[in-house]
């Protein structure tokens, strides 16, 4: 049997957030990250741009011989996830999956919040999606779901300006916005990969009896179960311990600031999609 590396995208460094706590409880795998820098962010981009760019990242890693692969990328999954899943796979290859970062938050947040009030916070494009809602409603459906749009949280993040103190004014807005939505709000979803750079500045603003949850060791314990339940899958997914980073801008610049994201230095590989 062909095996081939676990294969984990997103539409820059977010995703290493994700990859670095996976990492963590899964060590044994080799792994393929491919961030598209080139066209990020995705977070205002429509829909069917979306769709195209994540199916083209996702046909590159399958080409890749990776058999299973994570959106670690709250915008993908929101907008391309789905599709992807009903109307590509089938054609493509059925033996394949393609999994996403929404719904194992939403399967558990029913463990965290006690007032049935949550907030979600994250890019445009993600909110617009309705993806936190929808996903909780199936699995808590007495739960009310806030959102709030951050749009500068993601460029403050990427230009290295996530510790700054022109960062407090952005994260504060934000924080009081949602909590102004919602008066019994106690849990509160980082619903985009990049922002956990940010929990510095957002447990300074947050209420001491605000749970927030970051979703990189919610995916990551998602996908033990998943393997667990899944040894056709997971017996294809090679285990060598090796990592792979790819981007399909510039790799120096990806190296320089994905070790931020990732904890550890990073060599890249440039891919020309």
């Amino acid at each position: 049997m062909q095996t081939g590396p676990i294969g984990v995208f997103d539409s820059g460094y977010g995703g290493l957030t994700v990859l670095k706590e996976v990492v963590k409880h899964l060590p044994q795998y080799d792994y393929l990250y491919l961030g598209d820098n080139a066209r990020a962010p995705y977070g205002t981009r429509s829909f069917e741009t979306v769709y195209h760019y994540t199916l083209e990242c996702v046909n590159h890693l399958f080409s890749m011989d990776c058999s299973l692969v994570i959106l670690a990328c709250n915008t993908a999954s929101a907008k391309a996830l789905r599709s992807i899943q009903q109307n590509d796979l089938p054609k493509m290859d059925g033996n394949k999956r393609v999994l996403g970062v929404i719904r194992p938050t939403a399967e558990i947040i029913g463990r965290f919040t006690k007032s049935n009030e949550v907030g979600v916070m994250g890019t445009a494009g993600t909110v617009a999606s309705l993806s936190y809602p929808i996903e909780m409603e199936k699995f808590f459906p007495e739960t009310k779901v806030y959102q709030e749009a951050c749009p500068m949280w993601v460029p403050l993040v990427e230009n290295d300006e996530y510790d700054s103190p022109g960062a407090d004014y952005f994260v504060k807005q934000h924080i009081d916005r949602i909590l102004s939505k919602g008066t019994s709000i106690d849990t509160i979803v980082l619903g985009c990969t990049h922002y956990p750079l940010l929990i510095g500045k957002i447990l300074k603003y947050l209420p001491s009896n605000v749970k927030l949850l970051s979703q990189g060791e919610i995916v990551a314990n998602s996908l033990v179960d998943y393997l667990n339940r899944h040894p056709e899958i997971e017996e294809k997914c090679s285990k060598g311990g090796g990592r792979r980073f790819l981007t399909t801008d510039s790799a120096e610049s990806f190296d320089k600031h994905a070790s931020r994201f990732f904890g550890k230095p990073i060599q890249s590989e440039h891919l020309a999609l």
